[in-house]
């Protein structure tokens, strides 16, 4: 941004569009809509929520051989949250790498501030587990496979309140 004095804004509608186009894909992304939102009211105060949060990331290994290549179809997965992970993979995930990075893996999976408000008192507690799920041009898939498979293991956990933290 030489010469800038203000921050300029980057449509990720418009990129996110030109970046599936750039893949080949013959129709423009479409965002998911729904008429009626599959969303509930809590039946009980925050602060008595168990919380639990999704992440597009996918778990670290050490070995590059195990770790996803683009595009590369991976299934839902859960990890502990407590403690917080310490690095989770992200590189095969499109996002702008040249004006930000993931080592902070709090700056995208804010497990720790989370836990902070249960030790407030703003939230219940921390579920035991977080949620890696996909992230692909499908959302045939995202809802009848991957969104499924969140909510059992939300119900597995007993999580009342599942955050989907952007990376």
């Amino acid at each position: 941004m030489t010469g800038t004095t203000h921050r300029t804004a980057v449509s990720y509608i418009d990129r996110t569009r030109e970046y599936y186009a750039a893949l080949g894909y013959d129709q423009p992304y479409a965002y998911a809509h729904h008429t009626e939102a599959p969303f509930s009211a809590l039946g009980k105060p925050l602060s008595e929520c168990r919380v639990a949060l999704v992440t597009t990331a996918s778990p670290w290994h050490d070995d590059p051989a195990l770790r996803p290549r683009p595009f590369e179809r991976k299934g839902v997965w859960a990890g502990a949250s407590d403690p917080p992970p310490e690095r989770l993979f992200t590189d095969n995930l499109a996002w702008d790498k040249e004006s930000t990075h993931t080592r902070d893996v709090e700056s995208f999976l804010p497990l720790r501030r989370l836990q902070a408000a249960a030790a407030r008192g703003r939230i219940g507690r921390v579920g035991p587990r977080f949620y890696g799920v996909p992230t692909e041009y499908s959302q045939k898939r995202t809802l009848n496979e991957d969104a499924p498979a969140v909510l059992a293991l939300c119900r597995e956990d007993a999580v009342d309140v599942a955050l989907i933290a952007a990376l």
